[in-house]
């Protein structure tokens, strides 16, 4: 009985699709759209009014408590702290000509330039590095030279390719060395 009146509905369907037309059918879908729609934007906009409504988790006044900020002194301390040694400075250069070989790159010779603030008693050692392999070695070779010296910056790097068939190219990398001359006091205490 129910295969016959699933059957007698689409017949019903069919002729009045075909009486109403093409424009109308598709008037009749877009309306049923737009109504679904509707329902679904009313849901969402309940569902957030539900989340806007919950009250915000109030912060912890302990953990904040417990930690006071740093003072200028301790701030000072800790920049000096992580700057390296002048004294360490070419035996950072050499790791870098072996991280250099390690990632297949050639690397002849480097330009060093030295340089003293007077203000914030901070060494620089500017070292550029003229240097041929892929491109992928010289960015790994880039990336852990800053990892090795976390006290450098990269302030330079270029490549340059002769042809676009080269696999290797020229690369010129430029770090900064950020030193200082003291040595590290028990106390905390900034050269």
């Amino acid at each position: 009985m129910m295969a016959i009146d699933l059957s007698i509905v689409r017949l019903r369907a069919q002729l009045l699709l075909r009486r109403l037309g093409a424009p109308a059918c598709l008037a009749v879908a877009l309306l049923a759209l737009g109504m679904g729609a509707w329902a679904w934007a009313w849901q969402q906009r309940a569902v957030a009014a539900q989340l806007e409504a919950r009250p915000l988790p109030q912060p912890s006044l302990a953990v904040a408590a417990s930690v006071p900020p740093a003072t200028a002194s301790e701030n000072l301390a800790r920049f000096y702290a992580t700057l390296g040694q002048q004294r360490h400075a070419e035996q950072q250069v050499k790791q870098l000509f072996d991280l250099a070989a390690k990632n297949g790159l050639l690397l002849a010779q480097g330009d060093y330039k030295s340089g003293y603030d007077k203000a914030s008693r901070v060494a620089t050692w500017q070292v550029t590095l003229p240097l041929k392999g892929s491109y992928a070695a010289v960015w790994q070779f880039a990336l852990q030279a800053l990892r090795a010296a976390p006290f450098a910056s990269l302030d330079e790097l270029s490549f340059r390719r002769e042809q676009i068939a080269d696999t290797e190219l020229e690369a010129r990398l430029r770090l900064t060395f950020y030193l200082t001359d003291a040595l590290p006091d028990s106390a905390g205490e900034a050269p």
